[in-house]
């Protein structure tokens, strides 16, 4: 119990830096979620041009052009996962010679002082992330894989009713939907593992760059120039 409270009062900073980054991460991916169900937003308009886009496709006879839109989507995804594999490989490397890392920073003007111990549990925070974020990309990999495999299933102008094309074109936009959320949950997880580094510098600074991913990202998902040109499209 006594250990517990010392390490409670050495590194009660460290401890309310993470606190306040977890709420930041967990926070905003909740809040856009639900957000997203009744307001403009990238995901939400985004949603939308995959419902037409799925629509269309379905009264074409000639596919191509779609699976091959799909295969350049997976290519971006399938380089993000094999840069998350390379970084964690670097952070596992990082992790095995800690002592030369502190070094480093400690050159840095404003880094504040830490233990082997804690530079370690920040790297093992960062590699967590990087492995979420890992998961967050393959399973995307997957769910446009079974959007292509929708597609290929998907019935001929003439072998179906309105009704079940209609259902059809829905369930496709869905699952492309989810693989670009899915995607998209990773490339978060890129902007907020940026502000993590700034933590071995000082936990101040950590929890002012966590607060400014979340505005970064609040304005190019629901206040962007992209975002406007979206909507100005399907007004036209």
């Amino acid at each position: 119990m006594e250990q517990l409270i010392g390490f409670l009062e050495t590194n009660w900073l460290n401890l309310l830096a993470l606190c306040w980054f977890l709420l930041c991460f967990k926070g905003y991916n909740t809040y856009t979620r639900k957000r997203a169900r009744d307001t403009h937003c990238l995901a939400s308009v985004m949603h939308n041009y995959r419902l037409e886009w799925m629509t269309r496709m379905l009264h074409r006879e000639v596919r191509i052009a779609d699976t091959a839109a799909i295969a350049n989507l997976e290519r971006s995804v399938s380089f993000f996962a094999s840069s998350t594999m390379l970084i964690l490989a670097g952070l596992m490397t990082v992790l095995g010679s800690t002592d030369k890392a502190i070094d480093v920073i400690g050159d840095i003007p404003f880094a504040s002082h830490a233990t082997k111990t804690e530079w370690e549990l920040k790297l093992l925070v960062l590699i967590c992330l990087f492995v979420y974020a890992f998961l967050k990309f393959t399973w995307s990999l997957r769910q446009y894989g079974f959007t292509s495999v929708m597609i290929g299933g998907a019935p001929q102008p003439n072998d179906a009713t309105e009704t079940e094309m209609k259902s059809h074109a829905t369930r496709l936009a869905i699952m492309s939907s989810m693989a670009a959320n899915n995607f998209n949950l990773g490339l978060r997880t890129y902007y907020f593992s940026l502000s993590v580094l700034a933590w071995f510098i000082n936990p101040w600074l950590f929890m002012l760059m966590a607060g400014g991913v979340v505005i970064i990202l609040y304005r190019r998902e629901f206040n962007s120039s992209t975002l406007r040109q979206l909507v100005i499209s399907r007004m036209d």
